[in-house]
């Protein structure tokens, strides 16, 4: 499973870790990534999604509904 948000499409990026010598070396930036259930009354049932804090902000905001219409939107541009 990638490290990505199913919603927002935030993923881990990379940076350099600082020690007090000022010795960089290589790091990466994971998201706040929580894998949540949802429940869809038009399917009837529930839908696991792994999305960020941010993204559950975001499916609050604008429903679930909406939300997968938007992952599914999502997909269709990436194939």
């Amino acid at each position: 499973m990638s490290k990505q948000c199913q919603i927002l499409g935030t993923h881990a990026s990379t940076g350099n870790r600082v020690s007090y010598s000022h010795r960089k070396t290589k790091r990466t930036f994971s998201p706040n990534l929580q894998t949540k259930r949802y429940w869809v009354p038009s399917l009837g049932h529930t839908v696991t999604l792994t999305v960020s804090v941010k993204g559950m902000k975001t499916i609050d905001r604008i429903g679930i509904e909406a939300a997968l219409a938007r992952i599914r939107r999502n997909q269709n541009i990436n194939r």
